[in-house]
């Protein structure tokens, strides 16, 4: 499993609008092939930060079934007006204990 996580800065005032957006956009990642969950976190000292983390079966899931298709398309189109400047997007493996 792999965790992607994704820095967004919205445009300051676009904050309803994004969660709005998401809520809408919810549905098209998870139907990508290896998502496992999605879940989005807000700033409590910068509201205008959002942070995305999606459960992948891989990187390549991430990359071919998501990225790669029309899935991605219709995600961005949703949420990406609302976007101050390009995501910072990184992918993570758990730490053994």
């Amino acid at each position: 499993m792999v965790l992607e996580v994704a820095l967004i800065d919205v445009v300051p005032g676009h904050e309803d609008e994004f969660a709005a957006a998401y809520a809408q956009a919810h549905s098209i990642i998870t139907a990508a092939e290896g998502c496992r969950s999605v879940r989005m976190t807000r700033g409590i000292e910068s509201p205008s930060r959002f942070v995305l983390l999606v459960e992948w079966d891989s990187v390549e899931a991430h990359e071919e079934n998501f990225r790669a298709t029309e899935l991605f398309g219709r995600w961005r189109a949703l949420i990406g007006p609302h976007f101050a400047g390009p995501p910072r997007v990184e992918h993570f493996v758990d730490v053994p204990a």
